[in-house]
C-alpha cells in the first residue's frame, strides 16, 4: 500500500471534509480502497494462520464505509478521516449488534496505524455474558491478561465508559470488579508508521493480533445464557 498516498490523501480530506471535494478527488479514493482491501485480505490471510475463526473473513465485510453516520452526530462532517477495517468469524455478520470479539485495525492521516482487539461496547446480552464469565472463570480472565504479548503490546483492557459502582447481583469485593465495572472490553495501541516501509505493515498488524489472542479465546468462551438472547 503507498502509505505516503493514504496519509495525504486523508490529511487533505480533513480539511476539506465536504462532498464536492470527495467527489472531485474520487478517483484516488478508488486507488486507494482497492490497495486497502488488497492489505486487508493479506492481515486477513496472516492472521488466519493462528486464528482459524477469521481465515476465510471476507475482507469487502471487513472494510468500514467511509461514510459517517451524521443523524444524531453533534459533528456533521460526511467522511471519516481513517481507512478502517474490523476481523471477525466468518459467521459472525454484523457483531456490533449480535456481539463476539473483533479485531480491529486504522490508518489516519497523521502516519499512525491503531490497532486493537476485543468487544467495543457489546449488546447487553453479550456484556451481562462477558461479566458473568469474569466470575465464573476468573483464573482464565487472569491468565489472559497476564499473557506476555499482550501486557507487551497493549498493556490492559482500556478503562473506558465504566460504572461507578459494581453491576447489580456482582460481589464488589471480586478481583476483578473494576473490569467487570467496565461496558467495554478492548485493548488497543498506537504505532507511529515508517511511510517509507509499507511492507512492515501486515507483519506489525497480524503480529498485534496474535498478542490479543488469548484475550480474544477468553472472550469466545463466553455464552450467552438463553434468557439473555441466542448462544455467543
Amino acid at each position: 500500500m503507498h502509505l505516503r498516498d493514504l496519509n495525504g490523501y486523508l490529511q487533505e480530506l480533513a480539511e476539506n471534509n465536504n462532498r464536492p471535494w470527495f467527489v472531485m478527488n474520487k478517483p484516488r479514493y478508488d486507488i486507494l480502497r482497492e490497495e486497502f482491501l488488497e492489505l486487508v485480505t493479506q492481515v486477513i490471510a496472516e492472521t488466519g494462520k493462528f486464528d482459524r475463526e477469521v481465515k476465510f473473513c471476507n475482507p469487502k465485510k471487513a472494510i468500514f464505509r467511509i461514510n459517517r453516520d451524521v443523524r444524531f452526530a453533534h459533528d456533521k462532517s460526511p467522511y471519516k478521516t481513517n481507512f478502517s477495517a474490523a476481523l471477525a468469524p466468518s459467521d459472525l455478520r454484523r457483531p456490533s449488534q449480535s456481539g463476539g470479539p473483533t479485531y480491529y485495525f486504522q490508518l489516519n492521516g497523521h502516519g499512525q496505524l491503531q490497532f486493537g482487539a476485543g468487544e467495543y461496547m457489546p449488546p447487553p446480552h453479550r456484556l451481562r455474558a462477558l461479566r458473568r464469565h469474569m466470575v465464573e472463570d476468573a483464573a482464565g480472565f487472569r491468565k489472559a491478561l497476564a499473557s506476555r504479548g499482550l501486557k507487551a503490546t497493549y498493556g490492559t483492557i482500556q478503562n473506558e465508559g465504566k460504572l461507578q459502582r459494581p453491576p447489580k447481583g456482582f460481589d464488589p469485593g471480586h478481583e476483578h470488579i473494576e473490569f467487570i465495572k467496565l461496558k467495554s472490553f478492548f485493548v488497543w495501541t498506537d504505532v507511529d508508521l515508517d511511510l517509507n516501509d509499507p511492507d512492515a505493515l501486515v507483519p506489525m498488524i497480524a503480529g498485534g493480533f496474535r498478542d490479543a489472542l488469548p484475550l480474544v479465546q477468553w472472550m469466545r468462551a463466553a455464552r450467552v445464557d438463553e434468557e439473555d438472547g441466542t448462544a455467543a
